[in-house]
């Protein structure tokens, strides 16, 4: 793991959840740890998590959490009414297929694009060199050189707004105090680091203000012991004070660009 992952922050939730025992290594990605052979041996695409349990290695958060749901089936996490599973892994591909990246993009734009470039150059060269993947290399490359002006920032603004949505109707159609009724799921789970984190960018209400439903399950979700503990309490205040700095700079031109998308949506 790294310390500040939004896609770890899903799996420590889980294992809270679950009242699991585990352990944690670090792997520091800002100083390309991630790219160390003998961890792509466990994750070869060189990412956090990866969770290793009875000697083997699983990939990708998502999946992660389902594994551990399965496997320790106490409390369970993931509906047995296949309507609602479905529902549930619709979230899921959310946030895999928009959310990661949006919420990446942002962060990226605001505090990681400074960072950056206070590396020396071998460091950052090596960073962008690692990325094996070409849309990925582009996004990074986009948002380090334009920033908030990125054209991958205005999609990641497009698509926290179409989430928002999503959770709102589904708030709304099964009208309960969690995403999919009255019980807490991986739904719920999954969502929960990327929502904080734009709240720690404090961006989060740019979108908030719209939709009372979702504040209202927002702020249910904060008082989640497994996610506070998680998350929050997981960070240092150095953490949150860089967050919340550098994420108040880009604040206004996310703003303009959130009204520029919603002025261009057919009415």
């Amino acid at each position: 793991t790294f310390h500040n992952s939004v896609c770890t922050q899903k799996v420590l939730i889980t294992l809270r959840e679950k009242n699991l025992n585990y352990e944690e290594k670090q792997i520091n990605l800002f100083a390309a740890e991630q790219f160390d052979p003998e961890y792509l041996k466990l994750n070869p695409k060189g990412v956090v998590p990866t969770l290793i349990h009875n000697g083997r290695a699983i990939t990708e958060s998502t999946l992660i959490c389902e594994y551990i749901d399965e496997v320790w089936q106490n409390n369970g996490l993931v509906p047995e009414d296949p309507f609602l599973k479905t529902r549930m892994r619709e979230f899921s591909k959310i946030v895999d297929e928009g959310i990661f990246e949006a919420t990446r993009e942002l962060s990226f734009s605001a505090m990681f694009r400074k960072r950056m470039r206070d590396m020396p150059e071998n460091q950052r060269r090596k960073r962008i060199d690692n990325v094996g993947d070409p849309n990925k290399r582009a996004r990074l490359l986009s948002t380090f050189e334009l920033g908030v002006d990125s054209p991958y920032v205005f999609e990641a603004i497009g698509n926290w707004e179409k989430a928002f949505k999503h959770i709102n109707g589904s708030l709304e159609k099964f009208e309960g105090k969690w995403l999919l009724g009255q019980k807490f799921t991986l739904a719920d789970i999954n969502l929960a680091p990327f929502l904080w984190r734009m709240e720690f960018l404090n961006l989060i209400d740019l979108w908030m203000e719209n939709y009372p439903k979702v504040q209202a399950w927002w702020n249910l979700l904060k008082t989640k012991p497994s996610a506070v503990e998680a998350i929050p309490n997981g960070l240092n205040s150095e953490d949150l004070k860089n967050m919340d700095e550098q994420g108040s700079l880009i604040r206004k031109t996310v703003k303009q660009k959130l009204e520029q998308y919603l002025t261009a949506l057919p009415h």
